[in-house]
């Protein structure tokens, strides 16, 4: 075979090559922007507490929480230990401003996340929680979260929002550590308006 005729080969195979590369890359970056949504429509499906409909209930009512939470009496004989975890899947800092925080059930307390855009462009994005053990979600009454709502950061933005939770008096007494996850995710092809945190009410909480 004449070298003219083998290097016109070679070029003709790495096009095709770079071409079913080009496609998988495409494809992997399709997979990435539709997976939040994936993940959100699977966990529900299966249950998992993802923003599910009491998370929503939750959210919508927040002032009939707050009064149940008035309402109720702190149990200061037993002391729960809160635990707090944070995953980001983008460029993000993603972190909570303690790690844990001891309770008793019935206490009002609040503790800070902190949030700062590494990109250099906007982006939109939402945190997602998760609980462990899992039956203890149904005994962890969020009064506020930035995980209700979206939020877009400027580049090189940082904010820090709250999180204002109390724990039943009704969590199984066998209960004593809760883990509260959060694993914040880039919303893809949503621009939202600037959202900010309302200040949560300084009355009979605990701040961290």
């Amino acid at each position: 075979m004449a070298l003219p005729s083998l290097l016109s080969g070679l070029h003709r195979d790495n096009r095709r090559l770079l071409g079913k590369l080009a496609v998988i890359a495409l494809a992997m970056f399709g997979f990435g922007y539709a997976l939040v949504p994936m993940y959100k429509h699977i966990c529900e499906a299966l249950g998992i507490n993802v923003l599910s409909v009491s998370e929503r209930v939750k959210s919508a009512g927040l002032a009939g929480a707050a009064q149940r939470q008035g309402n109720t009496q702190v149990d200061t004989s037993r002391t729960v230990t809160v635990e707090f975890d944070a995953n980001a899947r983008g460029p993000w800092d993603f972190k909570p401003a303690v790690n844990s925080v001891k309770v008793h059930p019935g206490e009002l307390a609040t503790v800070m996340y902190e949030f700062r855009n590494k990109q250099d462009r906007t982006m939109a994005a939402q945190a997602i929680p998760s609980y462990a053990p899992m039956r203890a979600s149904a005994h962890f009454n969020k009064l506020e979260c930035f995980c209700f709502n979206e939020y877009t950061l400027a580049p090189g933005e940082q904010k820090a929002w709250p999180v204002v939770f109390y724990v039943d008096p009704k969590l199984p007494k066998d209960v004593t550590t809760i883990t509260l996850s959060y694993t914040f995710f880039e919303v893809a092809g949503k621009v939202v308006g600037q959202a900010t945190a309302v200040e949560p009410q300084p009355a009979a909480e605990k701040r961290l």
